[in-house]
């Protein structure tokens, strides 16, 4: 199996991701108990910076990585991955 460029701080991002998790079902509580609009807005605003601090890390060593391991090695993988992550970056930019 391959390891990924995340796989060094994979504890991390887990942990991370549980925090965010939460968040999200923190989100849920307050629409359940009729919390005030503004706070809901408040709080999904948080989760989603959250959630684009994650990814920008996880593109960041993805490209300590992956891209750069694929451009060690040149040719079309190299492409490939310059392109995925051209992509990714896109993705995240119109999120």
């Amino acid at each position: 199996m391959a390891a990924y460029g995340y796989h060094d701080n994979k504890r991390q991002h887990l942990n991370r991701l549980r925090r965010i998790e939460g968040q999200v079902r923190g989100l849920q509580r307050m629409v359940e108990d009729d919390a005030y609009c503004i706070d809901i807005l408040t709080q999904t605003s948080a989760v989603t910076k959250a959630l684009q601090s994650f990814a920008l890390s996880l593109l960041e060593e993805h490209l300590h990585h992956c891209v750069a391991n694929a451009l060690a090695n040149g040719g079309s993988e190299a492409e490939t991955k310059v392109r995925e992550a051209s992509e990714a970056i896109a993705r995240l930019v119109r999120s």
